[in-house]
């Protein structure tokens, strides 16, 4: 191991100074006449190697400590390359854009194609425009609250700016720890979370689902009346079965894969929503019905194609498909959908607190409340109740997805009014 230098740290001549060691370096016809002095007021500069052996350097001016600073700097920096802690603070002057393209090369093959989507979506409409060209180690905390309450509205996509912010800051933090804290890791959401009318979240009753159902054209009741409402499976679900994956014998239907929109074009994804996604679902004879009507029709294959490209859908293997043969997708659904509740006359437009939207109700989606809710007050346990709609959560179910029977208010008017004959509920002592 060499012998450590003597003169570290060491003064450095400057072209302003006038003693004799500057001057001799720097000479007054060269560089201008300065006033002669004895002492040097050159910076002292700290030299020493970083964890891969490269030599480094840092000067200190005499007006920032000098000597005692580059001495006091050259202990902690040797103290933290010793102890694989040390940080060059070059690495952290990089573009928080040029970071995302880097860190982004990565993340864009990880994950499922919703999520990398919202990902992308959350960094070019907020994050890009206000702090792309911004370094890494000048990004403040302060700063990105006040941008964050200021000027990204909702909660949910505060939620999603600051989870963003946190992944992509802490690999800054991981790739030899380009910054030493992450400054957006405790950021505050202050946007109020958003609270919907029960009636707005409840799903259409019996009678209103009759109204619609009979709105709806023929090829699509066997599709939504006669399938979906049966099932509640989610709308990628249905649109991705395969022949393969129905069990006629045993009236069943495998949820092996869906169909998922990327950036508007339709593809595979070889897994569902989430891990409790993979199931298998009981068909009920109208059910049953709906899948044979679309083999019929289409005569799909019961071949089993790799996902290979999620683009290259395979649609001869799918059991359900538009009116034309094109494989389903949210838009040639939510189209007959809304001409079927406005039609039946219980469409209404329900304003989202959080971002201002109108939003159509009752949705598609709401069939699996629906099921939920039947299968709740038909006594079947929470714990079948969510396996079969595919709930990673069993507590999920219960306050998102059920909700009260026709004919509940009534009951609870009833249990609370005193009749004369003294029954109903009083107050004891």
């Amino acid at each position: 191991m060499p012998r450590r230098a003597l003169n570290n740290p060491r003064q450095v001549p400057s072209r302003s100074c006038g003693c004799k060691g500057c001057l001799a370096k720097y000479p007054p016809d060269e560089y201008g006449e300065r006033r002669p002095r004895r002492d040097c007021v050159g910076s002292w500069q700290a030299r020493f190697r970083d964890p891969t052996g490269k030599q480094c350097s840092k000067n200190f001016p005499i007006e920032d400590g000098g000597k005692k600073a580059a001495e006091a700097f050259l202990d902690s920096t040797r103290t933290a390359v010793r102890e694989r802690k040390y940080r060059d603070p070059e690495r952290g002057k990089i573009l928080l854009g040029k970071w995302w393209a880097e860190w982004w090369e990565v993340q864009s093959k990880k994950g499922k194609v919703k999520t990398r989507n919202r990902k992308r979506s959350v960094w070019r409409t907020h994050i890009e425009p206000r702090w792309a060209g911004y370094k890494l180690i000048d990004l403040e905390y302060m700063a990105l609250q006040k941008w964050l309450t200021r000027d990204v509205r909702g909660y949910r996509t505060q939620c999603q700016v600051k989870r963003l912010l946190v992944q992509l800051l802490d690999a800054a933090i991981k790739d030899g720890e380009r910054i030493s804290t992450n400054p957006a890791e405790h950021l505050e959401i202050t946007a109020p979370k958003p609270a919907k009318h029960p009636d707005d979240l409840k799903p259409p009753t019996e009678a209103q689902y009759a109204l619609i159902h009979a709105a709806l054209t023929p090829y699509y009741q066997r599709i939504l009346r006669d399938f979906a409402y049966e099932t509640g499976m989610r709308p990628g679900e249905y649109a991705g079965l395969r022949l393969h994956c129905v069990d006629e014998d045993a009236m069943v239907a495998h949820i092996k894969e869906i169909l998922v929109l990327d950036g508007g074009r339709l593809c595979r994804q070889e897994a569902p929503k989430t891990e409790a996604g993979f199931r298998t679902v009981p068909l009920t004879p109208t059910a049953m019905e709906a899948i044979r009507f679309m083999t019929e029709k289409w005569k799909p294959k019961r071949t089993r194609s790799a996902i290979g490209d999620g683009y290259d859908l395979h649609v001869e293997e799918l059991v359900f498909r538009g009116p034309k043969g094109a494989a389903l997708n949210m838009n040639n659904l939510q189209r007959p959908w809304k001409r079927a509740i406005e039609q039946a006359g219980v469409a209404r437009k329900v304003k989202n607190p959080e971002n201002g939207r109108w939003e159509w109700w009752p949705r598609i989606y709401d069939y699996r409340h629906d099921v939920a809710s039947r299968l709740h007050h038909a006594g079947v346990a929470e714990v079948d109740t969510q396996a079969h709609l595919g709930q990673k959560r069993g507590g999920k179910v219960t306050w998102i997805y059920t909700h009260g029977s026709e004919g509940a208010r009534e009951r609870v008017r009833t249990a609370l009014t005193a009749t004369e004959d003294g029954s109903g509920l009083r107050v004891v002592e």
